[in-house]
């Protein structure tokens, strides 16, 4: 489905013709003594019937590709996601679409997007001109990322990828109940919460965090074993949701929703619901 774009107006005094980016007319009943309208008024009304006829696009790339070393892991929890983001998509008033196989979307139809959720493993075979196009949007202001769980365990050959949603994956050491720090406290996704939220899930940490990256939720230290296999601690801490500005774009990134029971808590949800609202617009 493509997005309505408000560059294409149709709109005539009093037929009430609405042109939008799939080329489909709406028209009104013809007026026998139309009156003069006003050019802010057109606009407004072009606006509301595009929307009607098309509203604007979710795309969800769930795709598990190999890594460059070796195979990459299966989340189980993908199919129940999907289903969740189409609900919170259908209540935030966007359509929605789950991909699969990035190599099946074509350029126009990623151009179209007014948000990509990503929620990939491995190196999900972006082409060159899919990722020319997924950044120039994304900077433009026109496309917004939601990252979610292990979507920064991603494309580690393509060198953008990192800033654009914000950090690179350094190891899960962890899989325990935590009590994060919730930092963003008047952040659509986490005003919801208290000062502090219960969860058992996977903890990541991250190397290159993006500097300009406001914090959400993060792990109190004292709560990891620093001796466990592959632990480390990076200079930044253990975050664990985040949010950023890329030029005119926003992107959201939660690393939660490894388990089933994520998917199945309001509270979680909300989260998801309140970055995706942030990441288009609302603060």
């Amino acid at each position: 489905m493509r997005r309505t774009s408000p560059d294409h107006r149709g709109l005539q005094h009093g037929g009430g013709v609405c042109c939008c980016g799939d080329g489909e007319l709406v028209r009104g009943r013809e007026d026998p003594h139309p009156q003069p309208v006003d050019p802010a008024v057109a606009d407004h009304r072009v606006g509301l019937a595009c929307r009607a006829v098309a509203a604007p696009t979710l795309l969800y790339v769930t795709q598990c590709a190999p890594y460059r070393d070796g195979l990459a892991g299966v989340h189980g929890v993908l199919d129940q996601s999907a289903i969740a983001l189409h609900e919170i998509a259908d209540a935030t008033g966007l359509a929605d679409r789950r991909v699969g196989d990035v190599t099946e979307l074509t350029v126009d139809e990623l151009a179209a997007a007014r948000v990509v959720a990503l929620f990939t493993i491995g190196e999900t075979p972006w082409s060159p001109d899919q990722r020319a196009t997924l950044l120039s949007n994304v900077r433009a202001g026109h496309t917004a990322i939601v990252a979610i769980h292990a979507a920064t365990d991603s494309c580690y050959g393509w060198s953008d990828y990192g800033r654009l949603v914000g950090a690179r994956f350094d190891g899960h050491p962890w899989t325990q109940e935590i009590d994060l720090e919730v930092t963003g406290r008047d952040h659509p996704a986490t005003r919801h919460l208290g000062a502090t939220w219960r969860v058992r899930d996977e903890v990541y940490q991250f190397r290159d965090l993006r500097p300009d990256a406001q914090v959400l939720l993060r792990v109190p230290v004292e709560q990891l074993d620093l001796d466990a296999p592959g632990a480390r601690r990076p200079d930044f801490g253990f975050p664990l949701s985040w949010c950023f500005t890329e030029q005119g774009g926003r992107v959201f990134s939660t690393t939660l929703g490894h388990f089933a029971a994520a998917w199945e808590s309001p509270t979680y949800l909300q989260h998801v619901a309140g970055g995706l609202a942030w990441a288009c617009g609302a603060d």
